[in-house]
């Protein structure tokens, strides 16, 4: 390893460095004026049913660069304040149950990383798109077409990803757009999907998450580029048409401040009553931990098209809404922000971002537009992740736009809310759907892995407040086995009765999958019984005589008495029994089963549970399942860390676990890649001195650590030190006979003495974690960073340059950290010659020790600096 630090001599003068050029916030024409690249007509699918091909299914993360990382100025936003909306919710916050969703199904399914779901509603199809591929459904969700390829199906020439879909009401068409050779946007011919042509067009300026939304005069479409051309309007009448030659307008966005990424998002229409031509908005958040921003607020801007004489085009300076304080920056604008459930690995909180997508609506007496992002409501260390959600209004079509309402809206039980989308239905009612996963204050965590949910609040509701109880659509088996997840949802509103809304959103269900569920806001059904989850037994050696225990909910508006209810292990027989006594409208029972389970046989174990009601007013929710694995589990010794004893941050490899004093702490779905022969810098943080340390790997994978599986012994941290913070970074060697393979690895601390040769020993003063090693080959991409050399040179102003000079040809990573082990700072970078060169600026942050970490986060492999900012 080749490292050098330079450091010069900090001056006084504190400047902001922010590497982004803006426009000057004044109206501005056209940048880009001309037509369509190309355009193709493409015959209906149904027509060409030999050359369709199977949707793309390889695991893999999404070619999209939504991934490049977003740039913040440490300390700049202090956040010493928690969201103050959802600090203090309305009274009437979820205090009104409606029915649960009237159809719930499992759309697609894909192992893309993210999956990009997204759908929309026309009078008699559900168009679902994810990130490589579509299908097509009934509104009874019956699937019409399988999962398909968009090449050649409606796309001949080729593309990636990224696809979206939106049903043009005043048109009764289809709209779908793809990335690839630009952006490629299809327009049927006709109201049908399968039956009907698509005239296809190319746009080859567009970068990246297009995003397009439909207005009267034109598609409008924004794009994540750093350069111009933000916005694009498209000739909608002409593209309807089939004109080869349809136009196309480029805008930037005067004013506009990023934080490298750019997701703005043109109002969509949500029904077939069109505006006025003319005065198209355009909006996105302003966080004041971003270069350029000096409080948090929401700009909008109006585009105004002239197709006769495109060169009168314009587009508005921005208007400046001051809003409620947020935080939208998570984890220094890394990806790896919402730690799911018994310590799995950290997803994507989709931050700086307006969610897809923001709905226009027109009513007798003003216009609506609604839209959201993602907040962290915890100002401290900690995250909660919350919806900051919006209704903006004008008294009439070009009429100024006001804010009407904000909310932040936080899901109950501590858990977080983010990843929506919204829209209003004909009576002006707002639907949101959601993703929600246990926080760190959820009761039991793992019974809560990421699920969709909705809400939502009626039309004269307390201002700011989502008076809607939570209602689940489909809960989540497992963790999301990556970071990247989303990129978006989509929520529609069905065209045939403009009141049941329609939402896709990703969760896992024995493998990646986008769930669409349909659901109305309304109050609940007569008769509803449902089955909400088996709670025992847990994964463990498991006997022939195992308790089944189940929750049963009564979602409906009577109350239920002696229901039968059931039970199927492996698809067997079914055990039926009934519930003796009365089940309250809306309350949740638990029953345990008179006959027990047979699950002595070693391994998986499928148990299905389900309500029996006749004459159930909605069946979707009869019935869940759970898969429970019998076999060897790992002592989970105690210990007392109440002192600061124990560990505060655990960072190898590519784990880097900031935690608090669990006693044990189960984060074996944080995993370190690690190689046979090598040695890597283990960082551990405690909160008091003279703490041994040892860890261990499993190689023999028996279920004990042995002394001969030691790759720390006793390590000692702050000898002769009280309390205090302390950071040290010491070796962890892995023998070079070690067995491959994923193995158990287990970290034990104690305090004032050697750790014990039994890591299954309590210790008064310390703690034991667990993570997961996977012991492999050193890959090309380690060998090329280990022979990388990182410069660090300071400038003045606390600014920092950082180089690192490398044969690694990939997508690197920066991170930077404080000596706790928090992200404050993350963002990809693109290499330039021979290195890549990041511009650190530090001006707002406090005076201190940090450390600088450059690589690649897919290999896990990195060059390490500390520098000090005084």
């Amino acid at each position: 390893m080749k490292l050098k630090y330079f450091i010069f001599a900090v001056f006084a003068t504190v400047f902001s460095f922010t590497g982004f050029s803006q426009t000057e916030n004044v109206e501005t024409n056209a940048n880009y004026i001309g037509t369509v690249s190309h355009m193709e007509y493409v015959p209906s699918i149904a027509s060409r049913k030999s050359e369709l091909l199977p949707a793309d299914n390889s695991d893999k993360e999404a070619l999209d660069r939504r991934s490049m990382g977003n740039s913040v100025i440490i300390g700049k936003d202090p956040q010493t304040v928690d969201d103050l909306l959802a600090s203090n919710p309305d009274p009437a916050t979820g205090s009104v149950r409606v029915a649960p969703p009237l159809l719930v199904f499992d759309a697609a399914s894909s192992n893309s990383q993210p999956t990009d779901p997204s759908l929309a509603v026309g009078p008699n199809h559900v168009f679902v798109v994810f990130n490589t591929g579509f299908t097509i459904y009934d509104k009874n969700g019956n699937q019409l077409l399988g999962q398909t390829s968009p090449n050649p199906a409606i796309f001949p020439s080729g593309g990636c990803c990224d696809l979206t879909v939106s049903y043009d009401n005043a048109a009764d068409r289809w709209v779908v757009s793809f990335l690839g050779a630009g952006a490629q946007i299809a327009v049927s011919d006709g109201p049908d999907p399968i039956n009907d042509g698509w005239y296809v067009y190319t746009i080859s300026q567009i970068n990246d998450y297009q995003k397009l939304s439909i207005w009267s005069d034109g598609y409008y479409m924004t794009d994540n580029t750093g350069s111009a051309n933000k916005v694009w309007a498209l000739e909608r009448a002409e593209m309807l048409n089939g004109n080869p030659s349809a136009q196309i307008l480029g805008f930037n966005l005067p004013g506009i401040q990023t934080s490298g990424f750019y997701s703005p998002q043109a109002f969509n229409v949500s029904n077939d009553d069109l505006p006025a031509p003319g005065g198209a908005p355009i909006v996105y958040l302003q966080d004041d931990a971003w270069g350029g921003v000096a409080t948090d607020h929401v700009k909008i801007w109006l585009v105004d098209v002239d197709w006769v004489t495109p060169g009168n085009s314009t587009i508005s300076a921005a208007t400046e809404f001051t809003t409620t304080p947020f935080i939208s920056v998570f984890d220094g604008g890394s990806f790896s922000n919402l730690t799911q459930p018994g310590g799995g690995i950290a997803i994507d909180a989709l931050q700086a971002t307006i969610m897809n997508q923001a709905q226009f609506r027109r009513f007798g007496t003003h216009n609506s537009a609604v839209f959201n992002f993602v907040v962290d409501t915890d100002a401290t260390a900690g995250e909660r992740a919350g919806v900051r959600w919006f209704e903006f209004r004008q008294a009439s079509d070009g009429a100024p736009w006001s804010l009407y309402q904000e909310g932040t809206y936080t899901s109950p039980d501590g858990k977080h809310a983010w990843h929506a989308s919204m829209i209003m239905d004909s009576a002006g009612n707002i639907g949101m759907g959601y993703s929600g996963m246990a926080g760190p204050t959820t009761p039991n965590p793992t019974d809560f892995r990421v699920s969709s949910y909705y809400t939502g609040r009626f039309d004269g509701d307390p201002l700011g407040t989502m008076t809607v109880f939570e209602e689940l659509i489909a809960a989540g088996n497992q963790n999301i086995p990556g970071l990247r997840y989303g990129d978006y949802s989509k929520i529609d509103i069905d065209p045939s009765d403009d009141t049941t809304f329609w939402f896709i959103n990703e969760y896992m269900n024995s493998g990646r999958k986008d769930v669409v569920g349909a659901f109305q806001l309304v109050p609940p059904q007569p008769n509803d019984l449902g089955m909400v989850s088996i709670d025992a037994p847990n994964n463990g050696i498991l006997t022939a005589t195992e308790d089944i225990v189940v929750s049963i909910r009564n979602f409906g508006s009577n109350d239920i008495t002696n229901p039968d209810i059931q039970y199927i292990v492996n698809g067997g027989t079914p055990v039926v029994e009934t519930y003796t006594g009365t089940i309250v409208a809306g309350t949740v029972e638990s029953y345990t089963f008179a006959t027990t389970a047979d699950l002595s046989a070693p391994g998986s174990h499928t148990i299905e549970a389900k309500t029996n009601l006749p004459g159930d007013s909605n069946t979707n929710n009869d019935s869940t399942m759970k898969t429970v694995f019998n076999g060897l589990l790992y002592c989970q010794p105690s210990a007392d860390c109440s002192f600061g004893d124990g560990f505060q941050l655990f960072s190898v490899a590519e784990i880097n676990n900031p935690s608090g004093c669990e006693g044990y702490g189960d984060f074996t779905s944080q995993v370190a890649n690690l190689a046979p022969g090598t040695t890597y810098d283990l960082t551990v943080t405690t909160g008091y001195g003279d703490q041994f340390v040892s860890v261990w790997i499993d190689y023999n994978d028996d279920g004990t650590f042995t002394a001969n599986e030691l790759v720390v012994d006793n390590y000692e941290i702050a000898d002769g030190q009280a309390a205090g913070t302390y950071t040290e970074t010491f070796d962890l060697v892995v023998p070079a006979n070690a067995t491959t393979g994923s193995h158990r690895m287990r970290a034990k601390s104690n305090w004032d003495a050697p750790v014990p040769g039994d890591a299954c020993t309590t210790t008064q003063y310390g703690e034991t974690e667990d993570y997961t090693a996977n012991v492999g080959s050193l890959g090309t991409g380690d060998n090329e960073l280990a022979n990388s050399e990182l410069l660090v040179v300071t400038k003045p102003g606390k600014q920092f340059e950082v180089t690192l000079i490398t044969p690694f040809d990939g997508v690197a990573s920066i991170r930077i950290y404080n000596q706790l082990g928090q992200t404050l700072a993350f963002n990809n970078l693109e290499k330039k010659g021979d290195r890549y060169v990041y511009q650190l600026d530090m001006s707002y942050a406090a005076d201190g020790v940090y450390f600088i970490q450059v690589g690649d986060r897919t290999s896990s492999s990195y060059q390490t600096a500390k520098i000090i900012v005084r």
